[in-house]
């Protein structure tokens, strides 16, 4: 996309993000929070962010998981993403409910779910776009594995993690036990969420979710 044009369709986040059925028993995939014209969605997703992890990309040692925090702040450097955090809950719907429009620029974390840095996987979603402008997710199909996510914790501690894994899942074809469930319930696992594919003027929604999956591998103490 040439610099400064912006997506032909108002983007918005898929709050039907499935969180992890086999760790809460909880189903959030149920509706789309979408109003636009259709169109691109604001990262060209497909190819180049189903990337999986390629051969040749060393990736460090799982960090063992750290005293639970709730996050505040979310940067990753390499994409030149930084955003405060904020908990959010389920509508009533059974959906997880994103930061409103007003807080486009700001990432929901799934405050009844896992805490960054605790054993399991943690749930950040963020929108794409809005109906004018980039959103704090509008660069996450870019990332690649070996990049870093910094999380700042309440307790001021700062949990590291890399990205291992960065998946587009068509909405039709979305398995929510297997993208959202702990590889490796050892571990403390990440998720950043967003819409990807394309905008389907039928069904006022994006076709696709960007999925990008981290596991810890560094702290810093407060």
């Amino acid at each position: 996309m040439p610099s400064g044009t912006r997506p032909a369709g108002t983007g918005r986040l898929v709050t039907g993000v499935a969180w992890a059925a086999l760790l809460l028993g909880l189903w959030l995939w149920g509706r789309e929070a979408t109003e636009g014209l259709g169109g691109s969605s604001a990262p060209t997703t497909g190819d180049i962010a189903a990337v999986g992890r390629p051969l040749g990309v060393e990736l460090p040692p799982a960090h063992d998981p750290i005293a639970e925090a709730e996050p505040r702040r979310v940067e990753i450097p390499s994409l030149g993403i930084s955003a405060p955090v904020v908990a959010r809950g389920l509508d009533a719907t059974g959906a997880i409910d994103p930061p409103p429009f007003e807080m486009a620029h700001t990432v929901g974390w799934f405050g009844s779910g896992t805490r960054p840095g605790a054993a399991g996987a943690a749930l950040l979603v963020g929108h794409v776009d809005t109906d004018t402008r980039p959103a704090v997710f509008y660069g996450l199909s870019a990332a690649r594995p070996g990049a870093k996510v910094r999380v700042t914790r309440t307790d001021g501690s700062v949990a590291e993690f890399t990205v291992d894994d960065v998946q587009v899942h068509p909405r039709d074809h979305f398995d929510p036990s297997k993208v959202y469930g702990a590889r490796d319930p050892r571990r403390s696992e990440l998720r950043l969420i967003t819409c990807g594919g394309t905008f389907d003027r039928t069904s006022n929604a994006y076709t696709a979710n960007v999925v990008v999956s981290a596991y810890l591998t560094a702290a810093e103490r407060p």
